[in-house]
């Protein structure tokens, strides 16, 4: 039994296990964030599964189960070290209670056409800080899908600020992030090596940078400074993500150009759309990757919002050099068979038909190279400095002796914000 996973044995991978995933195809919309005592506000889905130890509210799951019939769901909570390995400790280190918790929160969908059980759970209190990956299983015992969360307990300070490139040949694509730790909360034995500092774009971990090292350490101020020359703080601009809007199904919302109604379900047909790596920006709001769940007539989005067919269309010449796909956070930013998308030469485009959940859904296109699976989103989207975005920084901490990295500080950043 891998992890102590019921149902995972050792021939399934554990780095699959410690990521964001679905193992069960009846699986979808798998929602994690800061309960803001809330429940239909769509905002609350904005923010990244990252929260204070302190934080009563902690964490809500959500998740809707397609088969339209009751499952008997259980969690279980995994402790991380700093690059998502399983940490050496023993649950009782970290959890208060027994490591095995019924979800008993659910509810059935209404009125829609593809029926669903949609399902909530509040991530339990916890002892310590770190990464964490919450593992749902069913009645048989098997996995069905994973989600990581942080929990932070602040014991030092860091000043950071987003500004342009100082690559000359970037300084019109990236955008590069500075920043200062100030470590008087901790007694560092080594200051230089005794953080592990990570930085993430839009609280994606496909986007991250890692390995930092300070430049100069000031040991009477404690204060660890990270000045670099040779761009190991900066990130592609990217673009603005496309985005649709399929909250009501009675009209055709931003980016629907069809409805296609049938007794079993609403399809929806998007316009098609175009590259925009011609190095023209269009200025555009978003969600920086991420998306809302929401129903307009009822408001209650976790039960009332359906399940759409949608057709993405991307309308560019084939090319048997790469594989595309449709990318976004409703897909927990997997490139799957899922997402794949096919060229249909009648129309000359790549295609591909998703079942979404109803809302604002935010989406950009990857070009992957099938021979060395690099993914790139400049190949289609572009990179522009002036594109909005959020970072956030993470910094780790394994005191002497310990056997797991805390996560003792957290910042965010953002970068041309416009609301």
């Amino acid at each position: 039994m891998l992890l102590g996973i019921p149902g995972f044995s050792n021939g399934q991978s554990e780095e699959l296990l410690l990521n964001d995933a679905i193992f069960n195809s009846k699986i979808a919309t798998v929602l994690l964030y800061p309960d803001i005592g809330e429940p239909e506000n769509p905002k609350r889905l904005l923010s990244p599964p990252v929260t204070s130890l302190q934080n009563p509210n902690s964490l809500m799951l959500e998740f809707d189960d397609l088969s339209g019939q009751y499952d008997s769901y259980r969690a279980k909570i995994l402790h991380c070290n700093a690059d998502w390995t399983k940490s050496n400790l023993n649950e009782i280190e970290y959890t208060f209670e027994y490591n095995d918790y019924p979800i008993q929160d659910q509810q059935q969908s209404f009125s829609t056409k593809i029926p669903y059980f949609h399902y909530n759970f509040s991530i339990p209190r916890l002892k310590l800080s770190g990464n964490y990956v919450i593992v749902v299983y069913d009645q048989d015992r098997k996995p069905v899908l994973s989600r990581r969360f942080m929990l932070y307990d602040l014991r030092l300070n860091i000043s950071a600020e987003a500004r342009f490139s100082q690559g000359i040949q970037q300084q019109f694509t990236d955008q590069q992030i500075d920043f200062k730790i100030d470590y008087k909360g901790l007694n560092l034995a080594a200051p230089q090596s005794d953080l592990k500092v990570i930085m993430r774009k839009n609280f994606r971990w496909d986007q991250i940078r890692t390995g930092f090292k300070p430049s100069n350490v000031r040991p009477f101020d404690k204060l660890l400074e990270y000045t670099f020359f040779e761009l190991e703080n900066t990130f592609p601009g990217g673009n603005e993500f496309r985005y649709f809007d399929s909250r009501s199904l009675t009209g055709r919302g931003y980016g629907i150009y069809e409805i296609n109604r049938t007794v079993d379900h609403t399809q929806l047909v998007l316009f098609p759309d175009k590259p925009r790596n011609d190095d023209r920006y269009i200025q555009t709001d978003d969600f920086n990757g991420q998306y809302v769940v929401d129903q307009r007539e009822s408001g209650r989005g976790s039960t009332d919002a359906d399940y759409t067919p949608v057709l993405f269309r991307l309308k560019i010449s084939e090319d048997p050099t790469r594989d595309f796909y449709v990318n976004g956070a409703f897909n927990l930013w997997n490139l799957d068979d899922r997402n794949k998308m096919i060229y249909n030469p009648q129309a000359e485009e790549y295609e591909v038909e998703i079942l979404v959940k109803q809302g604002v859904i935010n989406y950009n296109y990857v070009a992957v190279n099938p021979s060395d699976h690099h993914r790139d989103e400049t190949w289609i989207e572009g990179d522009y400095v002036a594109t909005e975005n959020d970072y956030d920084i993470l910094v780790y901490y394994r005191p002497l002796g310990g056997r797991s990295d805390l996560l003792v500080g957290y910042r965010t950043v953002e970068w041309n914000r416009r609301r």
